[in-house]
């Protein structure tokens, strides 16, 4: 099943918790505390796997999540940090933030790999908090979170020539013909479900990628047909071979055809009009073709169509035009550049978005009174700080209230009139206020 859209989570690991522990061997004098820190948790990352053509891989697993650290141990040693999930991807996959729509990375080349989700750090061993007042102290903490996302990939064929065109104007056939591939060819519309790849060898040693996509039809870009769920893949094309059927055996004019699939593209994507096309006349070993292409033609000069590089009469039967058609096609491809399906400055504007510290990004709590009269606290800082807070000893437990203290929640909450007794929650943890 050839599957090139997917979404799904991925988890980063939570970084090991730090351990409150202290020195007790017999002749040591003084020993304080040992505990040592957690180890880092596990980074998401995503590697291009040049043998990988489908997405089916993450059709059905919807939750990808990295190992967390190891916990610190006495006489201060460090937890064991997380190995990294490398998660792998094919060529041509674009990495999407499902919140914002905004593209994270796009994968091209093999081997390229990206971070998309950081594993948090490990927390501090209790030998980080002794000082002069305070020689044992019982304070560690827990591990950072790891960082979450929602993610939407996509994959667009790495392609240097796309085949567009009504549905059976040939392009399989041409496809097959000028290629090894060997898509499906019927005398019947929608034979080709999904896209096919093939390599044509070019006698100028310029040999070039082509995909052959499904039919499109009047609407595609509006979700019409088959052709809409594959005119993402035209995107990473440098040029267009438009096929049109000159035979006219289905009552069809050319022209209108042509421009009809023109209008699709651009309403799906402007900038695929910016690429160059060559208007591939096909089946003109039937009757009626020759006569129609003259007409074609005509049109052509007569609305000025400023699209289409040249017309190259072809036919898949008797090969006739077929060396022209992929001399040429070298020729246009080592002219025209490679057209960025992301441009540099989305994913920077992503990259920032997605790595600045959630308290630079956001006040660092809200404060709000629910049904029940309690008063919730929340906020990615402060959820941050309270998850880091190993809540099994009071020293740790005193360090969080002086930390909530210097975020000015004591005050807020003080101004919004909270009463000695009044339950306050943050996440799942409830205490009683007091003034």
């Amino acid at each position: 099943m050839f599957v090139d859209q997917v979404n799904f989570k991925v988890k980063a690991g939570k970084g090991g918790d730090g351990m409150v522990g202290f020195r007790r061997e017999k002749y040591v004098p003084n020993g304080g505390p040992s505990g040592g820190d957690g180890g880092h948790g596990g980074d998401v990352v995503f590697q291009v796997d040049s043998g990988m053509s489908t997405l089916m891989d993450f059709k059905y697993k919807k939750l990808f999540k990295a190992d967390n650290g190891g916990n610190g141990a006495n006489k201060k040693m460090t937890g064991a940090s997380a190995a990294d999930l490398v998660i792998k991807v094919p060529e041509g996959t674009t990495i999407y933030n499902q919140a914002t729509e905004q593209p994270i990375a796009d994968l091209t080349e093999p081997g390229q790999e990206v971070v998309i989700a950081h594993g948090g750090r490990g927390g501090r061993g209790n030998v980080h908090f002794a000082t002069a007042r305070n020689s044992a102290p019982e304070i560690a903490e827990n591990g950072e979170p790891g960082e979450e996302l929602d993610v939407s990939l996509q994959l667009r064929l790495l392609a240097d020539v796309g085949l567009v065109g009504f549905p059976s104007a040939g392009k399989s056939t041409l496809l097959k013909t000028i290629t090894n591939s060997k898509p499906k060819v019927a005398q019947y519309h929608f034979t080709t479900l999904v896209p096919n790849l093939g390599i044509v060898r070019n006698e100028t040693g310029q040999d070039f990628v082509i995909a052959d996509l499904p039919g499109l039809i009047e609407g595609a870009s509006q979700g019409v047909g088959l052709g809409f769920e594959f005119l993402r893949h035209i995107q990473r094309t440098r040029v267009i071979l438009h096929v049109v059927d000159m035979s006219g055996v289905e009552g069809r004019d050319p022209y209108a055809d042509y421009q009809k699939i023109n209008t699709e593209l651009e309403n799906f994507d402007p900038q695929l009009l910016e690429r160059p096309q060559i208007i591939v006349a096909s089946k003109m070993d039937l009757p009626e073709s020759a006569t129609n292409l003259q007409h074609f033609q005509a049109e052509l000069a007569q609305h000025d169509d400023q699209l289409a590089r040249q017309v190259v009469p072809i036919s898949a039967v008797t090969h006739q035009g077929l060396q022209t058609l992929i001399r040429d096609t070298g020729e246009l491809l080592a002219q025209t550049p490679k057209f960025p399906v992301i441009a540099a400055d989305e994913t920077e504007a992503s990259d920032a978005t997605m790595y600045t510290g959630p308290e630079a990004q956001e006040a660092p709590f809200t404060l709000h009174r629910d049904e029940e009269g309690t008063w919730v606290i929340s906020g990615p800082k402060i959820e941050r700080l309270f998850k880091m807070t190993n809540t099994d000893h009071t020293q740790s437990m005193l360090r969080f209230t002086r930390q909530m203290r210097s975020m000015g929640i004591d005050d807020a909450l003080r101004a919004a009139g909270a009463q000695d007794g009044d339950l306050v929650r943050i996440l799942d943890f409830t205490f009683d206020y007091v003034n």
